[in-house]
């Protein structure tokens, strides 16, 4: 495997670290904020005063674990560790992220990164059963991408063939003077929601992936780490 030259390196390094930033921005929007309260947003309001159901789910797999080592080299071929870097998570049967990146072809110039995170939400009284908490997340992450400035040509699409709703958004961005091509595909399954964020540039005048190389390529890893949802 080619070795990363260091002026390639340094700039790897700063582009592998945009991805888990945007999705900790998503994650914490969701947990932070207070819900609002009375009537309006009360689970016994939207249920008719039932009981909201139980959630489907009570854990997560590991992050990394929910990607083959096949997938990882096919979309990032360049990375070095194929296991991933779990992203630390105080409470992993909440919340867990895997990132995976790295530099390929000719002199590592071809750079891509891979994040995977899982959310899971339990069901709660005062904020709604744990598939309602879900649909509201998959918005807010999908929002996060479309919202954001920086972010060029963003085009949203629905997944087929996975989950109970899925979506992509595919768009454009420029870092240090080149072009990154990206997608986020956020897919709900009951009361998990199973984020990716994929991303590609070309260093030293290399071409970035074209955007339906970014797109293919995220729905592939999004469809199998939410089938490791067990």
């Amino acid at each position: 495997m080619h070795r990363i030259t260091p002026r390639l390196a340094r700039r790897a390094a700063c582009a592998a670290v945009a991805v888990p930033v945007l999705l900790v921005a998503g994650c914490s929007s969701d947990s932070g904020d207070p819900e609002p309260t009375g009537p309006s947003s009360s689970a016994s309001a939207s249920t008719g005063g039932k009981k909201p159901d139980p959630a489907a789910y009570a854990s997560l797999p590991d992050p990394c674990k929910a990607v083959s080592e096949k997938t990882v080299e096919d979309v990032v071929p360049g990375t070095e560790d194929k296991s991933g870097k779990n992203l630390a998570s105080s409470d992993t049967d909440s919340y867990g992220a895997c990132l995976w990146s790295g530099g390929s072809g000719d002199i590592d110039a071809d750079y891509r990164a891979l994040t995977v995170s899982l959310k899971r939400y339990d069901t709660d009284a005062s904020l709604g059963s744990g598939d309602e908490q879900a649909q509201r997340f998959v918005q807010q992450e999908v929002q996060a991408v479309e919202g954001d400035e920086a972010h060029k040509k963003p085009e949203q699409s629905k997944v087929s063939g996975v989950g109970d709703e899925a979506l992509a958004v595919t768009y454009e961005t420029e870092k240090k003077d080149n072009t990154y091509r990206a997608t986020r595909v956020v897919v709900r399954d009951q009361n998990v929601v199973v984020t990716v964020d994929y991303e590609g540039t070309g260093f030293e005048d290399a071409d970035p992936p074209s955007r339906d190389e970014v797109r293919k390529n995220a729905e592939k890893v999004a469809k199998e780490a939410s089938a490791a949802i067990e």
